[in-house]
């Protein structure tokens, strides 16, 4: 069994509490990306996104560095945050703790 890459970790997350929407700032190639994560689709706001939902959004090689979690669904004039800037360190636990 492959382990999961942390992107899929994360879209599984909302599949499990599809009220969330996460907002990952991770870094790719010495660039900033930020990606929406929500119902278990993940889209970046920076770069485009393939079509295929099965490619994902982040490679194995992209760091993670702060996740939001949002009410959803996610609404640009006015987000609802639960919880902003969670280190991924602290996050990843948290997932761990789900079993995912």
């Amino acid at each position: 069994m492959t382990a999961m890459l942390p992107i899929q970790r994360l879209e599984q997350y909302t599949f499990r509490f599809p009220q969330e929407v996460l907002m990952v700032n991770a870094q790719v190639d010495g660039e900033e990306d930020f990606i929406v994560v929500f119902r278990g689709f993940s889209s970046s706001l920076v770069n485009p996104t393939a079509a295929d939902p099965e490619v994902p959004v982040l490679s194995a090689a992209a760091v993670i560095e702060t996740i939001d979690r949002l009410q959803g669904p996610y609404n640009p004039d006015n987000p609802q945050y639960l919880e902003q800037a969670i280190p991924w360190s602290t996050f990843s636990d948290r997932l761990t703790e789900l079993g995912l």
